[in-house]
């Protein structure tokens, strides 16, 4: 039986620059590779950087000819990738935070944020979530950010199967502790295998803390990145249990 690997990738966005920003996840998903990774999870909106202000103009939906490359990695590597970004409804207004889900064989989901904060509200139209997913055959839920504020989230992916709960998000020094303390009591209440993949760098007005990190099921944190360095969080269980490992990454061309 091979390993099942986890990664949760951190990397600093450049504000509204989509091309800039497929770079360093392409980058990130090669050094998630070469640690044969099976689910690989980004910040909330990291394709855009996290600025509401400009979700508008740079909104997605999931036939955008630029994820194509995400695509064809997820396909390429046989990895399940889990990036943020803004999503646009193709029949109406609505706009979303979303989770775009590139699979192994070539599907695109979405997952939307349920919960916004009030600050996004002027911008953002609440979500309806997403998918429950098959992983390598592990179910996945996912969550965006303020969702984890709600016990009622992690508590419904866990009835409905998830082994694994995994947020993309933006968590600043002052809420890091209290969120991170949450995510380890829902890996331990829900024993389910918890991610959190947040941002290192300053983005639409907020200095994030980093340190994403990755819980086991009894709610041991297995691995957590620097605070202020774009890496990659990694996790591989094995048939002698978690292992964690934390590699920093390096950009070229960016």
């Amino acid at each position: 039986m091979s390993d099942f690997i986890i990664a949760a990738a951190q990397i600093t966005c450049l504000a509204g620059n989509i091309e800039v920003n497929i770079n360093r996840h392409v980058q990130a998903i090669a050094l998630a590779a070469s640690h044969r990774v099976n689910l690989l999870i980004f910040p909330e909106l990291s394709l855009t950087g996290y600025e509401p202000d400009l979700a508008r103009k740079l909104g997605l939906t999931l036939q955008d000819s630029r994820l194509e490359t995400l695509r064809n990695l997820a396909k390429n590597h046989e990895m399940t990738i889990v990036v943020g970004a803004p999503l646009c409804c193709n029949d109406g207004d609505a706009l979303y935070i979303g989770a775009v889900v590139f699979a192994p064989d070539g599907t695109l989901y979405s997952y939307t944020k349920q919960h916004l904060h009030d600050s996004e509200e002027d911008f953002f139209t609440a979500g309806q979530g997403g998918p429950q997913l098959n992983v390598s055959g592990k179910v996945l839920g996912l969550a965006i950010c303020a969702d984890i504020g709600f016990a009622s989230h992690p508590q419904f992916a866990a009835e409905h199967g998830a082994e694994i709960y995994a947020a993309g998000v933006l968590v600043s020094e002052p809420s890091y502790l209290r969120e991170s303390e949450m995510m380890r009591n829902y890996a331990e209440k829900h024993r389910m295998t918890v991610v959190m993949a947040n941002h290192c760098a300053p983005t639409g007005g907020w200095v994030p803390a980093g340190k994403s990190a990755i819980w086991s099921e009894q709610g041991h944190v297995i691995a957590v990145a620097p605070a202020n360095q774009d890496a990659i969080t990694l996790a591989r269980q094995t048939q002698n249990g978690w292992q964690g490992q934390v590699e920093l990454l390096s950009y070229q061309g960016t």
